[in-house]
């Protein structure tokens, strides 16, 4: 690759367990096959069905894809997600790859999961590589225009990475990086970072907690395992910007569902409409979710209008009417967990100063766990995130919610 690559590239990615570090920091990163050939003790991170679709897969060369070591471009993405639902996240590491690996011989590009139909195998040429880089770079995605598949693009690199170019060593909690240090040789780690980025293994990158059931949370709603995820709307059936707009391009069925009761008038200010979806948002998030186990839970999403029209600002009014709603139904509508936006300051030109407050008081009075998502658009100071500012000494706030926890 050109020297220009390496502000453009600076890494690409390995998934691992965190018991596979001290081998693969001495021996390197090995392909399934070669691991089988040295007989190598490690702990998989696959299940057998994804082990079997590799094994089957061959490239142009006719090698199967066994006989690689796969390297994504973008880390966060629906393999990722898939493992950590399938195997919990506190002992899942991604290893940052430096991007002169791609200077090894025997190179393949791919334009999506290499394990699928529809991917192509490419040649290791820098114009290819510039394109498929660029193709991955985003946050989030959806099955149904093909961005779940190429966000899985894939450097697949011939029998071994030398550990010389792993640069980096990524975990989801401070938990983890204990463990790691605790665990690892400093000689083998030598100079590479052992960093902490929640973010990237779908987790929050900060959590306030107010009650035992009521945060605070920075990070993207879409990925949080409540059962209730909640959706800011208008009343007239439009989905616009923001979270509206990421939830009818990410799940269509909540769009059509929203469409649904805005038409009929059963969405209206300060009268929240709830979609009981009959599954879970990791069809969408996993990839090939079908064979996921615990993937039995069910996605509802609450339609929560903030405001009558799409071009208007935010109704503060209307929105602590909705949240009255929530309190004195969340039980009978089986609700059991709720995730919610700053309702109406983010495009909706509220300030959280405002309606942070308000909402607070009442979530604070449900007896389930509730996480509050900031808004991504701007920065809230911390000094408006304590428990002193959002729920001061309010008698009656205080009252209800001991009322409802002592029953």
């Amino acid at each position: 690759m050109g020297s220009s690559d390496q502000n453009i590239i600076r890494e690409l990615f390995y998934i691992t367990h965190i018991g596979n570090l001290g081998s693969i920091l001495e021996k390197g990163i090995l392909s399934h096959q070669k691991i089988e050939d040295e007989r190598i003790s490690y702990q998989a991170i696959y299940d057998e069905d994804i082990v079997s679709r590799r094994k089957d897969k061959k490239t142009p060369s006719g090698k199967n894809l066994w006989s690689f070591s796969n390297l994504y471009f973008n880390a966060r993405n629906p393999m990722l997600f898939r493992v950590i639902r399938e195997k919990g996240i506190e002992d899942i590491a991604l290893l940052g790859i430096s991007y002169r690996v791609l200077s090894l011989p025997g190179i393949v590009i791919t334009d999506g999961n290499a394990a699928s139909d529809e991917t192509s195998f490419l040649p290791n040429k820098e114009s290819t590589v510039r394109r498929i880089f660029k193709q991955t770079q985003r946050e989030y995605w959806n099955p149904y225009d093909g961005s779940k598949r190429r966000i899985m693009a894939e450097c697949l690199v011939p029998e071994r990475i030398p550990p010389y170019l792993i640069r980096s060593i990524y975990v989801p909690s401070y938990a983890s990086v204990r463990k790691l240090e605790e665990k690892s040789d400093p000689l083998k780690l030598g100079q590479r970072s052992i960093m902490c980025e929640p973010n990237t293994f779908f987790q929050p990158s900060k959590i306030v907690k107010l009650l035992p059931n009521l945060f605070i949370k920075e990070g993207d709603m879409f990925f949080s395992r409540e059962q209730t995820l909640t959706i800011s709307v208008n009343t007239v059936g439009v989905m616009g910007k923001g979270v509206a707009s990421r939830a009818k391009w990410q799940f269509s069925d909540v769009y059509v569902n929203y469409q649904f009761a805005a038409r009929r008038g059963y969405l209206k200010m300060g009268k929240p409409y709830l979609y009981k979806r009959e599954f879970s948002t990791d069809f969408e998030l996993a990839d090939d979710p079908t064979t996921l186990d615990n993937c039995k839970s069910v996605t509802w999403f609450l339609l929560f209008a903030t405001k009558n029209h799409w071009r208007y600002d935010s109704d503060i009014n209307g929105i602590e009417k909705g949240l009255q709603w929530i309190v004195e139904n969340y039980t009978k509508e089986g609700i059991t967990s709720l995730a919610l936006p700053a309702l109406g300051c983010g495009l909706g030109n509220l300030d959280w100063r405002d309606v942070g407050p308000i909402i607070c008081k009442y979530m604070a009075k449900l007896d389930i766990p509730v996480s509050i998502y900031l808004p991504m658009e701007k920065k809230i100071p911390d000094a408006l995130l304590t428990k002193e500012f959002l729920l001061p000494a309010n008698k009656n706030t205080l009252s209800s919610f001991q009322h409802l926890r002592a029953k």
